[in-house]
């Protein structure tokens, strides 16, 4: 127990993977130090699975692929069947430091004697340690989010993060399958009053391949960032 009398969290890792069959077991391996780990094998056609779970992961697979964002929500979906009180999802590319993960638990452990935790916890990335491209894309997207919200938000796009119950059990019903269910929490928790809480985290980016098509995921960013601002303002 906690000072406030509170139990320890049950917090599950949750790895959404799609063709990350070179990559995935090594992020397995570690993120399982820490916690244990599901993946949710996205419609690979290559070893994601059998590699995910020869690491020690129990897998999810799911045929087509359906996007990052349904991948999340089958796993969030586990989670509340099975009783955790939050999950840490990170990426399966590498792009995100497993051993970071404890930074996760211990800010969403944190409060004051009465205060509530963090119903999400965001990994903040140094966009100056980024590609150029990502860079510009993320400045932008960070900067468009925070004006559409009408309040700073440090990093809207990162996907390394940790959510509580509540937000799992509200993101479910989502009808968002892409990237853009990460900007959706966010403003859902605004619109709720649910405490958001931040953590540094390392940027990586080693010339992995990405899953995000340009024009497609900036249309859908931009949907999604409207969808914010007519959130907020109904909250006003």
């Amino acid at each position: 127990m906690d000072e406030a009398g509170r139990r320890p969290p049950r917090v599950l890792a949750l790895i959404p993977g799609y063709q990350e069959g070179p990559r995935i077991g090594r992020v397995v391996e570690l993120a399982a130090r820490y916690l244990p780990v599901l993946v949710v094998d996205d419609g690979s056609s290559d070893d994601t699975a059998a590699n995910a779970e020869a690491a020690g992961a129990r897998v999810i697979r799911r045929q087509p692929n359906k996007g990052k964002g349904s991948a999340l929500r089958e796993g969030f979906r586990c989670a509340l069947d099975e009783g955790w009180d939050a999950v840490v999802t990170l990426d399966a590319d590498g792009q995100h430091d497993p051993d970071e993960i404890p930074r996760f638990v211990t800010a969403f452990a944190a409060s004051g004697p009465s205060g509530p935790r963090p119903e999400l916890v965001i990994g903040r990335r140094d966009f100056r340690r980024m590609p150029p491209v990502r860079r510009i894309s993320n400045t932008l997207g960070t900067a468009a989010f925070s004006w559409a919200v009408g309040q700073p938000v440090p990093d809207n796009q990162s996907g390394y993060r940790l959510l509580g119950r509540r937000l799992m059990a509200a993101m479910v019903d989502s009808r968002e399958t892409g990237f853009e269910l990460e900007v959706e929490m966010i403003a859902l928790c605004l619109l709720r009053r649910w405490p958001i809480a931040w953590v540094p985290i390392v940027t990586i980016y080693a010339g992995e391949p990405s899953h995000v098509k340009p024009i497609a995921h900036l249309r859908h960013f931009i949907r999604a960032t409207r969808a914010a601002r007519r959130l907020v303002r109904e909250r006003r």
